[in-house]
């Protein structure tokens, strides 16, 4: 433990010590790469060193939460893990483009965490610009961006699949029709394909590869009465006809 404590101490001591003399105009993909890992390699710890050195005074920092953060905000942001947590972050399928004092990197993020023994994943997509101002390298601008998954599926019984069947109306002659296919829901418009439903639970479904749901409102008998497409939890209504 000590060895590694040395270790760690002495990659961080040569990395401030890099920084304090003037680097070159010119850097690698790879070099870019390896510090952006470090990075991520600091947040488990809550270790703000390395992201003091390497985000500029003025960076625009745009997390997967879609804040827009500054740097005070992005290091007050980056705490240790609590108790019984811990997990990674690699930098997978790295692109860049070079210009004049400038790089953009753009890369993939797979995330593993472990909560108290069970597993959790995540992928993001993220895009640094790095600038080449007064002798050293800063990311002045980054976006980072969750890929969608899809929700676990779930089996409902087929009694409760009849409800939801009918036609729903969201404008005169705007219909979509639901109907039963392969024991499952299947949603289609007067032209069109036919759009597979998934349940993620008891009147709530999914379409694969799309965000949002449709959710299926009761009323006060428990009937089913309409059908409501939720979009970033914003809705709009279709009435049930049938």
């Amino acid at each position: 433990m000590k060895s590694r404590l040395i270790g760690v101490l002495l990659l961080t001591t040569c990395a401030f010590s890099d920084f304090a003399h003037a680097e070159s105009a010119r850097i690698s993909q790879s070099e870019l790469i390896r510090r952006t890992q470090q990075l991520f390699d600091a947040v488990p710890s809550g270790d703000q060193s390395l992201w003091k050195l390497y985000l500029a005074d003025d960076v625009m920092y745009f997390d997967e939460k879609g804040r827009n953060m500054d740097k005070q905000a992005v290091l007050t942001d980056l705490q240790p893990m609590p108790a019984g947590y811990s997990g990674t972050i690699k930098i997978v399928r790295p692109a860049s483009r070079f210009l004049s004092g400038v790089v953009i990197v753009s890369y993939d993020l797979d995330e593993s965490e472990t909560i108290f023994g069970q597993q959790l994943s995540a992928r993001y997509h993220t895009t640094d610009t790095w600038a080449y101002r007064q002798s050293h390298w800063q990311i002045i601008a980054s976006q980072t961006l969750r890929y969608y998954e899809d929700p676990a599926p779930t089996t409902l019984p087929q009694t409760l699949l009849d409800d939801y069947l009918g036609t729903y109306e969201l404008s005169p002659g705007n219909i979509v029709v639901v109907t039963r296919q392969d024991g499952g829901l299947t949603m289609k418009r007067a032209s069109g394909a036919p759009v597979e439903l998934f349940a993620e639970a008891p009147d709530l479904f999914f379409r694969p590869g799309v965000e949002g749901r449709r959710f299926f409102h009761r009323n006060a008998a428990g009937q089913v009465d309409s059908m409501i497409d939720r979009r970033n939890n914003q809705d709009v209504n279709w009435k049930r006809l049938l």
